[in-house]
């Protein structure tokens, strides 16, 4: 499929999604949620890892499209909100680990964006924020309710309610992001990572992924019963037999996802 915002690159098994607008810093419009929806369908079993990042020097993703979003009625709103929430749940939902390469701005619904992934990595020049109070709206992809999860209630308000730019080194420092690097290694660190993640069990992956993202709304006990189930069900796995052999025969495993 051609796209017009996006570009969606593979090599090998890892995928790479561009949020490609870059002379509007590649905000968020109806057509690229849309087509980064259509993309986020074509991942299949031989992708093992996606990146996602912005085309261009500027933003990763400088938030949802004002231009488009200003003359919005409410049904509307109400409509491009769900769209976008559909979208990032979808990302999330993937069974594939996911890592948000921010490499620039990552406002609103880009920061939205990165916090949908497993991993967020910022590039050095990376400012990442909610700044939607600030335009008499509330974010509206998510973000309320994931940077709570991920650097706590108060600091949730905190960004919310100020709608404070910060920059990479704040975000590492609060939680929100794992890395900081160099803009020209931002890259390179993430395909490492990727490389790191390929040699284990895709399969143990994504079992570990649900459970993980399952268990963090349930309580402590219902959370490791479904761990302790799902542990128990990879047993019936040719990764378990694999992984297993493997290490007993000291070599490196070869994992199917099967």
């Amino acid at each position: 499929m051609a796209y017009e915002n996006i570009r969606l690159e593979k090599d090998g098994a890892v995928a790479t999604l561009y949020v490609d607008r870059p002379k509007a810093l590649n905000a968020l419009n109806t057509k690229t949620l849309q087509e980064m929806e259509a993309a986020l369908h074509t991942i299949g079993t031989d992708v093992r890892v996606l990146i996602v990042t912005g085309g261009g020097e500027k933003a990763f993703v400088a938030g949802a499209d004002i231009a488009e979003m200003a003359a919005l009625p409410e049904a509307q709103a109400q409509e491009f909100g769900a769209l976008g929430h559909r979208v990032f749940a979808m990302l999330e939902a993937l069974p594939v680990p996911t890592i948000a390469a921010v490499n620039g701005f990552a406002l609103g619904g880009g920061c939205e964006l990165a916090l949908a992934c497993d991993f967020i990595y910022a590039s050095e020049k990376a400012k990442l924020g909610l700044p939607e109070v600030g335009l008499g709206v509330i974010p509206g992809f998510g973000g309320t309710q994931r940077l709570t999860r991920a650097v706590g209630r108060a600091r949730a308000k905190e960004l919310v309610f100020t709608g404070e730019r910060i920059d990479a080194a704040k975000a590492k420092e609060i939680g929100l992001v794992l890395e900081v690097l160099p803009a020209d290694a931002l890259m390179a660190h993430c395909r490492a990572v990727a490389e790191k993640l390929m040699k284990n069990s895709p399969l143990a992956i994504a079992k570990a992924k649900r459970v993980i993202e399952a268990g963090a709304d349930l309580e402590l006990k219902v959370a490791n019963e479904l761990e302790r189930k799902t542990f128990g069900e990879l047993f019936g796995s040719e990764d378990q037999r694999e992984g297993m052999k493997a290490f007993l025969e000291k070599r490196t495993a070869s994992f199917t996802g099967k």
